[in-house]
């Protein structure tokens, strides 16, 4: 997992800079690559991971497709973001990257939208491809929008629960029996919390949206819902698991203690990708993130046991415990690549080479993202990654629906959350309705 900003934050934040890729590329549908793949050539790969751990697995992922491709050397650009990626598609020249991956899956309606990636399609059946029998069912449809497919998937994150095993056994709790439903959870997090003042000595959970991860799209992936109907209108307003999850959200910042006292604490706490993580510190006991929290965890030497579960179903989905909200890294090709039957063999390589997979994923420490490398005997993870494993598994998990513009309907979406948490809208359906509206507004404005 790559020490970058907070994850939502980031796909918010690069809503604006992704518009450089709409204004700038047109890449054609049509596969016109006619390089020589077989040819020596040197390609460019722009990534976005920096921490020295993190380069070191993708120069080790590199040396083994340049041992698979001899006559393919990569030259690789670490540290960038999709503001700088964005900027590069626009300049164009020979400067520019052949092969680009992406944190923000949130902006893949985009990418393909506007021709800011190149298509795949082409390059996936001339080798015979079958994305059915080689990725999860979310994975492949995150990398793609509306039928055109410009990414394929890089490594996957799969969002759970972890828990502070040693203060469930303080207030009586079984550490062995993390709350399934929300109704449960509420309990549990009542029982964690433990008041000081206008403060808390310990909080059982963080739920504002403000908090770390614990925003809308997080929480939606708990209940069964649809962002748009069969026609692509906001169904926000109508699927009443939108209604049913503010208002349990709300409920959980009433209990603990109200908004304007969590997000006093909240603003104690230390990064989230540092050792003073508020999980970490004891701050709060339990804590919605990725896998690479365990990670984290680990190496900020914490001195409780940390559990790990599948976060709380709705209450009247029990059956659908186990599953979880899904994202990850994406690859595709440059539109404006000369060489792109070469950058298509390390984008194929490294998504779909099994050994390739499981061994960045070890390195990384990642879901990783084939079913073959699901399975792999040569996973070396942590026993409690199992539950990132089966969560990514999961047939009822979930991610973002696409959309043309990005993740800017998650941006209104998240506006009305905000305001309903802190009680500045208090008629709920009305507001619902009127965000819907402009989700339709702003995406028509968007073709």
């Amino acid at each position: 997992m790559p020490v970058r900003p907070r994850r939502a934050a980031a796909a918010l934040a690069a809503t604006a800079s992704i518009a450089l890729f709409a204004s700038a590329c047109t890449g054609s549908t049509e596969n016109k690559a006619s390089d020589d793949p077989n040819a020596k050539t040197t390609i460019t790969f722009w990534h976005g991971w920096a921490a020295p751990s993190e380069v070191k697995a993708i120069e080790d992922n590199i040396a083994r497709f340049e041992k698979a491709h001899p006559n393919i050397k990569v030259k690789v650009v670490g540290g960038i973001n999709d503001d700088k990626l964005g900027q590069a598609l626009r300049a164009g020249g020979s400067n520019g990257p052949d092969v680009v991956s992406s944190f923000t899956t949130s902006n893949v309606g985009k990418f393909c939208a506007s021709g800011a990636l190149t298509d795949l399609k082409p390059f996936i059946e001339k080798d015979k491809i079958d994305l059915d029998k080689t990725f999860p069912k979310v994975l492949q449809e995150y990398t793609q929008f509306e039928g055109k497919r410009c990414s394929l998937p890089l490594l996957s994150d799969a969002y759970g629960l972890y828990y502070n095993k040693d203060a469930f056994k303080k207030a009586g709790l079984d550490p062995e029996a993390p709350p399934k439903t929300w109704s449960q959870f509420t309990e549990v997090a009542k029982k964690l919390t433990k008041p000081k003042g206008d403060s808390y000595e310990q909080l059982g959970f963080m739920p504002n949206y403000l908090g770390y991860e614990t925003v809308v799209e997080h929480y939606m992936s708990q209940w069964d819902h649809t962002y748009f109907d069969k026609d692509g209108k906001s169904n926000i307003a109508k699927d009443p698991a939108f209604a049913e999850m503010m208002t349990y959200q709300k409920s959980l910042v009433d209990t603990l203690g109200g908004f304007r006292k969590l997000d006093k604490y909240r603003t104690t706490f230390g990064d989230e990708w540092g050792a003073k993580h508020p999980f970490h510190t004891g701050q709060v006991a339990m804590q919605l993130d990725g896998e690479w929290r365990l990670n984290f965890a680990k190496n900020a030497k914490v001195d409780f046991e940390v559990g790990v579960a599948p976060m709380p179903v709705a209450d009247d989905e029990l059956a659908e415990y186990g599953k979880g909200y899904l994202s990850g890294t994406i690859m595709g090709i440059a539109p404006q690549s000369k060489k792109q039957n070469a950058a298509w063999e390390l984008v194929k390589f490294m998504t779909t080479d099994t050994d390739a997979v499981v061994g960045f994923a070890n390195d990384i420490g990642n879901v990783p993202s084939t079913l073959e490398a699901l399975k792999s005997p040569n996973l070396k993870l942590d026993d409690r990654f199992k539950v990132f494993l089966d969560i990514a598994q999961h047939p009822e998990s979930s991610t973002m629906t696409g959309a043309v513009n990005g993740p800017s309907y998650q941006e209104t979406l998240s506006d009305l959350a905000h305001k309903y948490e802190k009680g500045q809208v208090t008629d709920l359906k009305k507001g619902l309705a009127d965000t819907a509206a402009q989700i339709d507004r702003d995406i028509a404005a968007a073709k």
